[in-house]
């Protein structure tokens, strides 16, 4: 019988846990919905800046615009890596950070000299096991950014390269397609490329004029391309949990089946040698 009682506390406590995996899927998939709806209203403005931004570019704009500059020679680049501060999402953080470990060495094969800026505890802590040098680490974003969040993220990072301390900046995060499909990309966020075939700034009616226009939505532009890389991120993050909450659900589903059967057998077992023992008493004493 004990080997019953065992198959028994085991069935008890997969069902607990499909209990949990299930309840973590349902959160996921609430969060899900309003972290889509959050990146579909985002994109339109974020691509309605960069056309604005590509198509007012000119040449020699640097002087006045040091965001604008277009430096000669690539000799060091900052990498924004952004990772979730939570587990339980499948492979969402190790893909993330994969694709980061990617973009620094090949940056450090061509001779490049790169800094390290890290917004989640997974990225955090994988960097930090392996002795890497980090120069920001934030923790304290969430699953609702705010568009404060992405300035204080960038702003620094857009300073050094304002600055000349780094030549390029890159942002690695979930290219959010579906709630199933959600790569991880290395997207280029500074030096700003002039938007090819674009429009002459004069082609526009501008008022203010186009410096004016420009010199406040230069850092809204990089500030807002942050801003939308976070929240394809929390996306991309609960679609992943969801998908992995849902696999564990289903697994622990048909362990649970394969216990009861197991446990039906022992019980059978059980009884089955019980009568036998009834039988054999009886026969003893006729």
């Amino acid at each position: 019988m004990a080997g019953a009682r065992d198959v028994k506390r085991r069935i008890k406590s997969v069902d607990n846990t499909r209990q949990i995996t299930r309840t973590m899927e349902l959160v996921a998939t609430s969060k899900l919905k309003r972290a889509t709806d959050r990146v579909y209203a985002a994109r339109p403005y974020a691509e309605a800046l960069r056309d604005v931004v590509g198509s007012l570019y000119a040449p020699g704009m640097s002087e006045k615009y040091p965001i604008l500059r277009q430096p000669a020679q690539v000799k060091r680049v900052a990498v924004l890596l952004l990772t979730a501060n939570r587990g339980l999402a499948g492979a969402y953080n190790a893909n993330l950070i994969k694709e980061a470990r990617n973009l620094l060495e090949d940056l450090r094969r061509k001779g490049m000299e790169t800094e390290l800026h890290i917004a989640g505890k997974k990225g955090i802590a994988f960097f930090r096991f392996r002795g890497e040098e980090m120069m920001t680490q934030r923790v304290d974003i969430g699953d609702s950014p705010t568009v404060e969040d992405a300035e204080s993220l960038v702003g620094p990072i857009r300073d050094r390269f304002e600055a000349g301390h780094v030549d390029a900046v890159y942002v690695v995060g979930s290219d959010f397609r579906s709630a199933v499909s959600a790569p991880p990309a290395a997207r280029e966020l500074l030096p700003i490329r002039p938007k090819e075939n674009a429009a002459s700034a004069d082609t526009f009616i501008l008022s203010p004029a186009g410096d004016h226009i420009l010199e406040r939505i230069l850092p809204l532009y990089v500030r807002n391309a942050v801003f939308t890389a976070l929240v394809e991120n929390v996306a991309a993050e609960q679609g992943a949990r969801r998908t992995a909450m849902k696999n564990a659900t289903d697994n622990a589903g048909e362990m649970l089946e394969l216990l009861t059967r197991s446990y039906n057998r022992a019980r059978q077992a059980q009884i089955t040698q019980e009568i036998a023992e009834i039988v054999g008493g009886s026969a003893a004493l006729e």
